[in-house]
């Protein structure tokens, strides 16, 4: 992949380099007018597609993203370089801490509508550079939530995880549920954002969604996430490091599925709900235009079984590791997804044997194994 610097605050329009894609697999997403959207975090794994699919639909995007080293900077460049082959894209390279940069895009983007998907991910380094995440989760928030108060925005969509149930055991997670035992200071941050955004739902009436999303995987996904780790250590030889003695199960969600949900839901902002009652107040709905779903496969999968997946497909046995259970971590997820397939219209659609297959071969492509 070609490493070229992209500027700062100018439009790029480069060619983009030839690289598999798995937009082949992506449902038609054109659901709504023509318009102008930003785009938060669009060099990351999510942003990146979900900008692509909006891109398709004929919609002007605007990518932000300050490109930090938190993994590969090349795989982001490579994201962006992709995006950039549309003119309907402009890219931002900025900090969305960074108040004047935010004041001046969202002063000269004119946005109908927002999808928040930047932030500091990741629960470990959460625990080693905890200030990272309240600059990056909660004030870059904030500067979000104020530039959609102040120009107009209709909507906002914005990342939450599946991290903030917790210490909740209650399983399949429910949005109904209470959030309020993070087992990470990232966890607690994205908790944080969703509290931050009812707070603007309620005083300005800002519609405001909040997407939980469940272990996400797929081509062009994080380096630092177990389906990258494992492809990249069968293939090499080298061991892999098994947490929890390998007891836990994931509800692994991919790209695809993830990207319908963000784009489907910018497309219905968040309305008041009828039926809310402020003496029992409900998790995900309130009497201000905010909502919050799961977005999730709704089969969760033991992690020895997703590891078997992984060597089937690359055709080679792991060197495992078994570790102790680290620290934040929980047990299990299980996403319960009616209130999403119910309102958003979104149900998951790829296997977790059909995600895996394709994001092996995307890793082969991309790094010509």
């Amino acid at each position: 992949i070609p490493r070229r610097q992209l500027s700062e605050n100018h439009p790029v329009f480069l060619r983009s380099y030839p690289h598999p894609t798995c937009r082949q697999h992506a449902p038609t997403l054109a659901i709504f007018t023509s318009m102008s959207i930003l785009v938060t975090g669009a060099a990351g794994f999510i942003g990146a597609a979900t900008a692509q699919a909006l891109l398709d639909d004929g919609h002007d995007v605007v990518g932000l993203d300050n490109v930090n080293d938190y993994y590969e900077t090349s795989l982001k460049e490579a994201r962006l370089i992709n995006l950039a082959s549309s003119e309907r894209f402009r890219f931002e390279r900025a900090n969305l801490a960074d108040g004047a940069a935010m004041k001046r895009i969202f002063r000269d983007g004119a946005f109908a509508r927002v999808a928040h998907l930047g932030a500091q991910a990741g629960v470990r380094y959460s625990i080693d550079q905890p200030l990272s995440y309240v600059e990056s989760n909660l004030l870059g928030t904030a500067h979000v939530l104020e530039g959609c108060r102040n120009h107009g925005v209709e909507h906002l969509v914005y990342a939450s995880t599946s991290s903030v149930y917790g210490l909740h055991t209650d399983l399949p997670y429910s949005t109904t549920a209470s959030a309020s035992h993070p087992m990470s200071f990232y966890s607690a941050t994205k908790r944080s954002t969703e509290l931050m955004a009812h707070s603007y739902s309620h005083l300005f009436r800002l519609p405001t969604t909040g997407l939980r999303f469940f272990t996400v995987y797929g081509p062009w996904g994080r380096p630092d996430m177990a389906l990258f780790k494992f492809t990249r250590a069968i293939i090499e030889g080298t061991p892999i490091q098994v947490y929890n003695q390998g007891k836990h199960s994931r509800d692994f969600t991919y790209i695809d599925d993830v990207v319908r949900a963000v784009v489907a839901a910018l497309a219905r902002p968040a309305v008041p709900d009828p039926e809310f009652n402020p003496a029992r107040p409900s998790e995900d709905s309130s009497s201000a235009p905010w909502r919050i779903y799961n977005v999730g496969c709704g089969e969760p999968v033991p992690l020895m079984r997703y590891l078997e997946l992984i060597e089937q497909n690359v055709g080679r046995k792991a060197v495992i590791e078994m570790l102790p259970a680290q620290p934040g971590d929980v047990a299990d997820t299980f996403a319960e997804v009616s209130g999403l397939v119910r309102d958003i219209g979104v149900q998951p659609k790829v296997t977790v044997e059909e995600g895996i297959a394709r994001f092996v071969e995307w890793f082969r492509e991309y790094y010509g194994i």
